[in-house]
């Protein structure tokens, strides 16, 4: 473990390099586990829809685990427990190479274990179990007085672990997660949990309760069902009524704590605002991400993305499906003022003035400061909810109309959201794909799927104007047909479940490993195609290199020529 004066050393300086806006490097957690945060003042973004606010009564959250995190991902088994199993806690998950691997892990800990436990599908965070809980992440550091890395046992993985092994409902798993930090201590930043079940969705933040105490300080509130929330890196959470225990939640410690600390008096006629006594800032929000959202479920509130403080969450004006957050993941802010690429046009050879092809919101850091130093504000940063930062991430789907192992489903994409199509993996599947099971973070192999999505990404990010059409044809090839297969593979296995649970598991287990098969080889071939257009600068066009090769059933060979 390291000391504590170490661990405030790292937390300053994250803290410093994020409110900076800086392109450095920050250590994330101690220990013997290092997680990169690189790029300029971003982070993973969760989005929340109420079961009243979508289409079909799912309940949704997901998550952009964006930064150097593993990209293996494997099914933990249910399992009968011995009487007394013990529990190991770790921390290093986050930079191993593959399921299995042992190397980077140190065991902080060990616990009672619980009689049963139940299945979940393992991502870098923990997704969702077999019972239709799930959960989504963002992390937003909190005030530093707060911290406390090396008094527990506990950071916020491992949290999500033991919630997906333990429990059915979010209710149940906040009340776990106090329960286990207030024995056990909690050794994290702040961080914030998006937390669905078929009922309802749940945001929750914790912090260290400080040096002083082993355990945590935490906030919970409920997403209205007609609602839809998001989470962007900032706490998020205001005035809490815990009067109402239905749609509010906190620990036992929420204003005794911040009275010691001198952070709020009571008789001060001062609004008690968690953002603001425990997260230490003076907004509800930091980038833009949380505006987009929030303007995107509700345009007609035409919110001031500089506002003091934006809404919690907004009733959604329309129903929102999970396709439509799958969409807003893909966003870049195009069209706004804060498109990178609203400035980038040129004159094409015919004399027309055209937004230049390798305009994206992508442009390389270096790329961004050679235009900045041509013409001072070109290329104005901006963390876009879709960037290249991302490992992988998830839109998760809860549904009370199924069994629980058909009703979940984690669609699950690779690298950066704008360029990856998604796999449906319901969560009661016993397997996937052995690529699926090895990451990506310890350099080049083609035995990792993640690999496919990343190379045909940044192939496609140098040339977007030549590759956008191509990369989201791609996607909707397998959009269209997850949702078209959908509804007769959902009630295939609801018929099977009804006979057989374990026939109903192996029918969806082959579904999801068969499309993560034929999703993953597709990315393959679309990065050899890519690949083969890169080889000549991007000058010759497809059709073109087919006449040329004799490849092209409508026109005769000829010779390229520039475009």
């Amino acid at each position: 473990m390291m000391s504590s004066s170490s661990s405030y050393i790292r937390y300053w300086l994250l803290l410093t390099l994020l409110s900076l806006g800086i392109g450095l490097t920050a250590v994330l957690s101690g220990g013997n586990e290092t997680i990169l945060i690189t790029e300029e003042r971003g982070g993973c973004t969760s989005i929340m829809v109420g079961r009243l606010a979508t289409v079909d009564g799912s309940v949704i959250t997901s998550h952009t685990c964006d930064g150097l995190f593993r990209t293996w991902v494997d099914i933990s088994a249910h399992s009968k427990n011995e009487p007394d199993a013990r529990n190991k806690i770790y921390t290093g998950l986050m930079g191993t190479k593959y399921s299995g691997d042992e190397d980077r892990l140190q065991v902080t800990g060990e616990i009672t274990d619980v009689p049963e436990s139940y299945l979940f599908i393992n991502t870098s965070y923990p997704a969702m179990n077999e019972h239709q809980l799930g959960i989504g992440e963002t992390t937003f550091v909190g005030k530093p007085d707060l911290m406390n890395l090396d008094g527990g046992l506990f950071k916020i993985e491992e949290i999500e672990r033991l919630m997906l092994e333990r429990c059915r409902t979010a209710r149940e798993a906040i009340r776990l997660a106090d329960e286990l930090t207030k024995e056990y201590g909690y050794i994290d930043y702040g961080e914030c949990l998006t937390i669905c079940d078929p009922k309802e969705v749940w945001h929750f933040e914790i912090m260290g309760a400080t040096p002083k105490y082993i355990g945590a300080v935490w906030a919970a509130v409920r997403i209205p069902d007609d609602h839809v929330g998001v989470s962007a890196n900032a706490s998020r959470i205001g005035e809490l009524d815990l009067s109402n225990p239905d749609f509010y939640m906190a620990s036992e410690n929420i204003y005794s704590l911040a009275e010691e600390m001198g952070w709020w008096d009571p008789n001060s006629g001062e609004p008690f605002k968690f953002y603001r006594v425990y997260g230490g800032q003076q907004k509800n929000y930091w980038t833009h991400r949380e505006w987009r959202v929030l303007g995107l479920a509700a345009p007609s509130l035409n919110l001031d993305p500089e506002m003091d403080e934006l809404p919690f969450s907004v009733k959604a004006e329309r129903k929102i499906s999970v396709r439509d957050v799958m969409e807003w993941f893909r966003d870049t802010y195009e069209d706004t003022p804060f498109d990178w690429t609203k400035d980038l046009y040129v004159k094409n050879r015919k004399g027309d003035v055209v937004k230049s092809p390798i305009a994206s919101p992508w442009i390389s850091l270096d790329m961004r400061d050679l235009l900045n130093a041509l013409k001072p504000e070109t290329v104005p940063f901006q963390y876009t909810i879709a960037n290249n930062m991302c490992s992988y991430s998830t839109v998760i789907q809860a549904r009370d109309w199924l069994p629980d192992p058909i009703g979940g489903i984690v669609w699950l994409g690779f690298d950066n959201p704008a360029h990856s199509a998604r796999v449906p993996l319901f969560c009661g599947i016993t397997d996937l794909p052995p690529s699926f099971k090895i990451g990506s973070q310890h350099g080049y192999t083609s035995d990792s799927a993640a690999w496919a999505f990343r190379r045909a990404s940044r192939l496609a990010a140098v040339n977007w104007g030549a590759t956008r059409e191509k990369v989201t044809e791609t996607i909707a090839e397998f959009e269209n047909k997850a949702f078209a297969e959908l509804p007769d593979i959902e009630e295939r296995a609801a018929e099977l479940f009804a006979e057989a649970p374990d026939k109903a598991a192996a029918f969806i287990t082959t579904y999801s490993c068969e499309f993560a098969q034929a999703m993953t080889q597709k990315y393959w071939e679309l990065g050899d195609f890519i690949w083969d257009l890169f080889a000549y600068d991007f000058v010759f066009t497809p059709e073109l290199l087919k006449q040329f090769r004799g490849e092209s059933e409508t026109s005769p060979t000829v010779t390229p020529t520039f475009k």
